[in-house]
């Protein structure tokens, strides 16, 4: 069963597993005694922090073994704050980062701190001047991914550092997605990265702090991880995780040529193949392995378990795979569709094959949830069309406002409006996509006695 989710968890590299059982018979005794097996411990920990800050670019007494990725990004940012509060309580992060970024940035803005989110484009992508204009005399932190987890955009980190070190600002970059497999971006004060997503084992995040930078540790401390991660080390999956990422970057080359073929395939095909689908993200600057596209009149959780019946296993940031049903926060930010949200990452060794039958699989499966769901083949037209329409589509969800605006379209003249009625929220993300990619005049939300009205303009 291809499995194509490697951006949230990628499969255990060969050289994890090794090193996981190798050292869980010489790593297990307290690393901070004096005794044999202590030393023994200690040895690893060591050679396993070395040969992570090899691959991350700095001091080996600059890296933190942390409980997770996400673990690394609180810990980053909540004590860079602290040991800049006498600078400010700015903080600059963009609007597409990973969640572990912006709670840390609400938890802050909580305390009375203050956040400004930089906006991107369609492609995902920020713009250094939009940080340019958002760093302040009191910003005492920023904040940028050097990739997104959902759409494989890359940012212009090394412009935004450059930026951040004139304004005398430090730069954390969330390197989750890229560690392992893209050259780390330079002029980064703080560091992060998640050991399960390149092949280590889950529950070993890294944190590295730059000499120089202000840092002040938040909550209880002891005298491990140079006091910023309480707690024993947990040495055989650090072992396992740096001897994975030492692993991965020796194949990062050859593997990100391949891959990035594949998902060149998938992003060419998946609209030739499947009509009204919106591909997303940067076409060239992206991570070689992921691509991301969403078919309109298609329910998102029903679509990824029709393909996990099928022999796939994707993910996705639509709205309709959430319990929260709200709209992914990469997606709204982007101003892209959100329904029918597919999101491919291939691991390391995927076969042609495997790409090859999804492409057969996927048509059939969209096709057969339209057929289901009564979508329209082309928007019907009336010879004596009405001014205007209103379509009451409340306490429906996503797809089902958008396929009941696409289904009357046609049945108002050129210039006229349809207003449709709806109290989901994925509606004020997916309606003004919709208008996108059809060619159509979104002309704005009003409010409604439930949920909102969303007035569209026909001009096609």
């Amino acid at each position: 069963m291809p499995y194509f989710d490697t951006a949230s968890a990628a499969p255990l590299h060969p050289v994890a597993r090794q090193a996981l059982l190798a050292a869980l018979d010489e790593g297990w005794a307290d690393p901070s005694r004096l005794y044999r097996e202590g030393r023994r411990a200690r040895l690893l920990l060591d050679a396993a922090r070395e040969a992570a800050a090899e691959a991350v670019g700095c001091r080996p007494d600059e890296l933190t073994f942390t409980p997770s990725g996400t673990r690394a990004v609180h810990s980053g940012i909540s004590g860079a704050l602290a040991g800049r509060r006498r600078a400010g309580r700015h903080l600059v992060v963009s609007a597409v980062e990973h969640s572990s970024v912006l709670h840390s940035a609400a938890a802050h803005e909580a305390q009375g701190g203050s956040v400004f989110e930089v906006p991107v484009d369609r492609t995902g992508a920020v713009s250094a001047a939009g940080y340019a204009d958002a760093l302040r005399e009191d910003t005492a932190l920023a904040c940028l991914q050097s990739a997104n987890h959902e759409v494989g955009t890359e940012q212009p980190v090394a412009a935004v550092a450059e930026l951040c070190r004139a304004a005398g600002v430090p730069l954390l970059v969330d390197a989750a997605q890229s560690l392992g497999r893209e050259p780390v971006p330079d002029g980064w004060s703080l560091l992060t990265g998640s050991a399960h997503k390149w092949g280590g084992p889950s529950g070993v995040g890294l944190l590295a702090v730059r000499k120089g930078v202000r840092f002040a540790v938040q909550g209880p401390a002891d005298e491990r991880e140079s006091g910023r991660a309480a707690g024993f080390e947990n040495i055989p999956a650090v072992v396992a995780a740096a001897a994975s990422l030492r692993a991965v970057r020796a194949e990062a080359a050859a593997e990100s040529v391949r891959l990035r073929a594949l998902v060149d395939r998938i992003r060419a095909s998946v609209p030739e193949l499947v009509p009204d689908v919106e591909v997303v993200g940067d076409p060239v600057r992206r991570l070689p392995h992921l691509v991301t596209f969403s078919c309109l009149y298609v329910d998102g959780e029903t679509l990824l378990h029709e393909l996990d019946r099928a022999g796939f296993s994707v993910s996705s940031g639509s709205s309709c795979t959430s319990s929260t049903l709200t709209p992914s926060h990469v997606l709204r930010a982007m101003g892209v569709l959100s329904e029918g949200n597919v999101r491919v990452s291939l691991p390391n060794g995927t076969a042609e094959q495997d790409v090859d039958r999804f492409l057969e699989v996927l048509p059939r499966v969209v096709a057969e949830m339209r057929q289901r769901l009564g979508a329209p083949v082309s928007a019907p037209r009336k010879t004596a069309p009405a001014a205007s329409l209103v379509v009451d589509a409340l306490g429906k969800r996503c797809p089902v406002p958008v396929i009941e605006l696409a289904k009357v379209i046609g049945d108002v003249p050129l210039g006229g409006t349809v207003t449709v009625l709806s109290d989901d929220e994925a509606a004020r993300l997916d309606i003004p996509a919709w208008c996108a990619m059809r060619e159509q005049e979104y002309v704005g939300e009003e409010p409604a006695d439930r949920g909102s009205a969303y007035v569209v303009r026909r001009l096609v």
